[in-house]
């Protein structure tokens, strides 16, 4: 795919964040993907596979949050060869009441028109501090 194309699928992406609703991320995840949140904390790691991010990653982030699905919006894409640069802001709240609108820093590598690698960077002071650790059990499973 052209970084064009790569760059709009990366948009839609964001676009079903927004407005909390699609299915463009999961539809177009490829089965060996790989999403690695950088850093040194306990949410950092490489989580490989479908399952281990949908069910994993993502699924222990949905069990912290008061809204079903996180939303987070994107305002500025920078696309080349196989790789989109999105810096962008989560709008959400912890089911604790706290505000989790933590700021990012995302690289998207597509390979055949499909998602096969994400790289995240974030404040993870803000992670630690309103979601908590993330639990060693299910990172050990999602990563394996």
């Amino acid at each position: 795919m052209s970084a064009a194309a790569n760059k709009k699928l990366v948009q839609q992406v964001y676009a079903d964040s927004a407005n909390r609703s699609g299915t463009t991320f999961l539809d177009n995840l490829a089965e060996d993907v790989t999403w690695v949140v950088t850093g040194q904390y306990s949410w950092s790691g490489e989580f490989r596979g479908r399952e281990a991010i949908n069910n994993g990653l993502m699924g222990h982030l949905r069990s912290l949050l008061a809204a079903a699905r996180p939303r987070t919006l994107a305002f500025n894409f920078i696309a080349e060869g196989d790789y989109v640069v999105v810096e962008a802001r989560g709008d959400n709240v912890a089911k604790s009441g706290e505000r989790y609108d933590n700021q990012y820093c995302m690289v998207w590598r597509i390979e055949d028109g499909k998602i096969k690698e994400i790289k995240e960077y974030c404040d993870s002071a803000l992670v630690e501090r309103v979601l908590g650790p993330f639990p060693a059990e299910r990172k050990f499973a999602a990563t394996v």
